[in-house]
Parts: structure tokens; sequence; C-alpha cells
């Protein structure tokens, strides 16, 4: 039976990044801002990502749960942007529209400076501190044919002793504020953490409150923060080449 599906789908998997993939390109992301418009301030938006300041309206995709209401009340303001390279190094880039971060190049030269010697594999140990269970499905997603994200020298692992990267969801619930702190503390350098997630990044729609805080940088220091709620697989292995310098 598996022979037969194998010669009738042939090779499933997908070739990026050394290929284009369509779903990759298409794969429709946060909400971005396309213009600006009287009012816009006042669409509805249940985290309050939508801001409106001297130099026009901005919206955090930090904060953007994708529910499509800014989009739907103010089109011509707000629209979906496309495409799974949505991982930034700085938390302030995923503001949007962006400033130029004169620090970013350096914040690049020194991720490239401590990842460097991990050399063509990494493991990943994935710490959930907080999370509903949606970006859990999409992690698990990238160990299925189509993604299999081995192929890239990525391997997942139970222990942070012997990971090189902490994949952490969630939006930081007070009981795994020690936890993921240890879990940090037991992971040798040099190590990446990265926040998958709205929810890792800023609490998403329940945080901050007396059971969570605004995301885990109030916890650990993070390296590369990944919007989506959920973000796709393709986004999370978008950031985790992102880490290592695999995409620029």
């Amino acid at each position: 039976m598996w022979i037969f599906r194998g010669l009738r789908d042939g090779v499933v998997t997908t070739r990026w990044p050394r290929r284009p993939d369509t779903y990759f390109d298409a794969w429709r992301g946060p909400a971005t801002v396309i213009g600006d418009a009287t009012g816009a301030a006042e669409t509805p938006c249940p985290t309050s990502a939508i801001r409106r300041g001297p130099g026009g309206v901005t919206l955090d995709q930090g904060r953007c749960i994708q529910c499509g209401r800014c989009v739907e009340a103010a089109p011509e303001t707000f629209t979906w942007s496309r495409g799974s390279d949505v991982a930034t190094l700085t938390r302030e880039a995923l503001t949007v529209p962006a400033e130029t971060d004169e620090n970013l190049a350096k914040v690049r030269e020194d991720l490239a400076r401590r990842t460097r010697a991990l050399g063509r594999s990494v493991h990943i140990r994935h710490v959930d501190a907080g999370s509903d269970g949606a970006e859990e499905w999409e992690i698990l997603a990238l160990l299925n044919p189509v993604y299999d994200v081995h192929r890239l020298g990525v391997f997942f692992t139970a222990s942070p002793r012997h990971a090189d990267i902490l994949l952490v969801t969630g939006a930081g619930a007070r009981g795994m504020t020690a936890p993921l702190r240890r879990t940090f503390e037991g992971t040798p350098d040099p190590k990446v953490v990265i926040a998958a997630g709205t929810d890792a990044i800023s609490g998403g729609i329940v945080g901050p409150s007396y059971a969570t805080s605004s995301g885990i940088g109030e916890t650990v220091p993070v390296d590369v923060w990944v919007p989506g709620s959920p973000p796709s697989p393709f986004a999370l292995l978008h950031a985790i080449l992102l880490a290592i310098g695999g995409v620029s």
C-alpha cells in the first residue's frame, strides 16, 4: 500500500529553501498597514495592536491574533500580509510600517557569530510556557513528509542539555517562569531562543494578567520573534534557519 502510494504521489517534500515554494509565498500572515484613514485608530482590535501616533497608524504584528476585524472594518488601511518570511531579529521590527533599525546589522552579526559554532546540525528543545495548543500542531507538522526538517539537519531533543535552540510557545504562564528560566540556564552556550507565536511574543489576548506575563521576553532573552496565531510550519522553519544563518 505504501509503495503504491509513493509511486502515485511521488516526492511530496518541499524543496524550500533551495527552491521557491508557492505555499511559502502565498501563506496569509498577520495584518499589515497599507495606508492611513480617519478613524482607523478606532478600528476594533481585541489585543490593542493598532495605534495612532504623530506618524500615522501603526500595527503591532507581535500582538495580532489574525482575527481579521481591522481588515474587515478598514480595508483601505489594513490588509493581510503574504508570505512566511515573517520572523524578525528584533521585537521593534514587528511594528508596521517598520522604521529603519540602524542596529539590525549589528544584531544579525552578533547572532551569526554566536551560532557559527553550531555547524550544519542543530537540536531544538520545545518548551510550552502556557500555550493553547495551536502552535504545537504547527511544530508537529515540521516532522511530516512535506516539511521534513531532518533534511536540513534540524532535530528535536528531549533535553535542554543537548539543545542549541529553545523554541518557546505560550503566553508565559506565571507557573512556567521558573521552569523556563531553568531550561534556559541548562541549555549550553551558544544558544538561541525563538518566541513562536503571538502569545509567546506579547501574551496575546490573555496577557498580561494575574496568570500570564506579556510574553516570554520577560523571562528569557529572545533572539528571534515569529508572529502568527499560530505561525505556519513554513514560518517556524524560516525562523529556525534565520537563527542559524540559513536564510537572510
